[in-house]
């Protein structure tokens, strides 16, 4: 019987097969059918200490006996005001908006930077990004990603954006292009994905661009948007790639390994300066966002017990080893693939001419993962490997085993 679940991001004209997952441990997911596939991007890169971690299950568990949900508009629960205060000690900004979503966090994160202009009697609109940029799938995280064949159909309802090159090299010309836009736009905020711009083909910068993006909007008054989504929770190496650069954002996005993978979580975490622009006995200039879910119990329940992974396990050991093993099996392909390159725990590499996601030989290199037992999304001709932390000797050989097919 046909199934009638619409897939994201999956053209059901293709016909192409969509295996039934039962369950998940560790790297592995288990299909109906029986087949055991290693998951060597994360389950769309969310899963970071593995699935069905014990410590994130049992407080998931727990706290669906307690309390499943409440509204969080003049009311809270502990969950929600354990993981604000934790969150603040790890990540150096002092206030916690919840959402649900990557695409939320960073439109909140719009907004606020909005709200902060309007509210001084300064209204502001214009928000700098960089080319190649993705930032999620809403109208307004369309509008701050690049434009191409992800939104082109919405285009009429995208706004007016200011684009910077994208980093490459030592970065001048997006220094020069981002200097000159804050002295002449008046923007209000730049936005950017901190050194690994992701979905856009997984382009790599240096910490030092970043750094010195940010000198550029301190300088200028202009604040800067961190989206980390992807690029938080150990993916470059760090906690945050932020830390790289030893900078501080105005507004953090964060979301994806929030809960360790287990469940739908985000936040933006926003300076002590974002916050008092909207604090004001005037109703009117209260901050305008929220969802039905916005905090749930349950899912603050496992971000707090994936933060207690980070206090109490050797997190940071593993992901250090991660990136040393990544990085000698990167080495064994590297003259047979085009741009290998490696950040942290994940590498990216191209096995065409750098085609672009509507690549043909995508459909063909996703067919070959999951023929064999990896799950692999390539984007385009870009192939990524972005495993939980977990992952054993053993099957990273089999992940890259599965590619080197592909090469010969």
């Amino acid at each position: 019987m046909t199934s009638p679940v619409w897939h994201p991001f999956t053209q059901h004209g293709l016909d192409e097969p969509i295996p039934v997952v039962a369950s998940a441990k560790g790297t592995i997911l288990t299909t109906k059918d029986g087949r055991r596939i290693i998951d060597a991007i994360s389950s769309w890169w969310v899963t970071t200490h593995g699935h069905a971690h014990p410590r994130i299950t049992a407080a998931i568990a727990e706290q669906a006996t307690q309390l499943d949900q409440i509204i969080f508009a003049g009311w809270t629960h502990e969950p929600a005001e354990q993981l604000a205060r934790e969150l603040v000690a790890m990540m150096g900004l002092p206030h916690v908006f919840y959402s649900d979503s990557g695409s939320t966090a960073v439109e909140v994160a719009v907004k606020m930077a909005l709200g902060f202009w309007a509210n001084q009697g300064q209204p502001r609109h214009r928000i700098l990004v960089l080319d190649h940029g993705y930032h999620g799938d809403t109208i307004g995280a369309m509008s701050v990603g690049a434009r191409g064949v992800f939104n082109q159909q919405y285009q009429p309802l995208l706004f007016d954006v200011g684009t910077l090159p994208c980093p490459s090299g030592d970065g001048q010309p997006t220094l020069d292009a981002l200097d000159h836009a804050c002295r002449h736009d008046a923007p209000a905020a730049l936005l950017v994905e901190p050194l690994v711009l992701g979905a856009g083909g997984m382009h790599f910068y240096a910490p030092a661009i970043l750094a010195e993006m940010r000198r550029i909007c301190d300088r200028h008054g202009v604040p800067m948007i961190a989206d980390e989504v992807m690029t938080g929770w150990g993916r470059t190496g760090t906690l945050l790639a932020c830390e790289q650069a030893g900078i501080v954002p105005d507004l953090l996005c964060l979301s994806k390994g929030i809960t360790g993978g287990s469940l739908p979580l985000a936040v933006t975490m926003a300076s002590s300066a974002m916050f008092e622009a909207h604090r004001s006995p005037d109703r009117a200039r209260m901050f305008f966002h929220s969802s039905s879910y916005t905090a749930n119990p349950i899912a603050c329940a496992a971000a707090v017990a994936n933060l207690a992974v980070w206090r109490d396990e050797p997190v940071r050991d593993r992901i250090a080893d991660l990136a040393r093993r990544q990085g000698e099996r990167l080495a064994r392909i590297a003259d047979r693939v085009h741009n290998p390159r490696q950040l942290g725990t994940i590498t990216a590499f191209e096995v065409g001419a750098g085609e672009g996601y509507m690549s043909d030989l995508a459909p063909r290199l996703l067919a070959h993962f999951r023929d064999r037992d990896v799950l692999l999304r390539p984007l385009g001709d870009t192939v990524y490997v972005m495993p939980p932390y977990c992952i054993t000797d053993a099957e990273l050989d089999r992940v890259y085993a599965v590619i080197e097919e592909v090469l010969g």
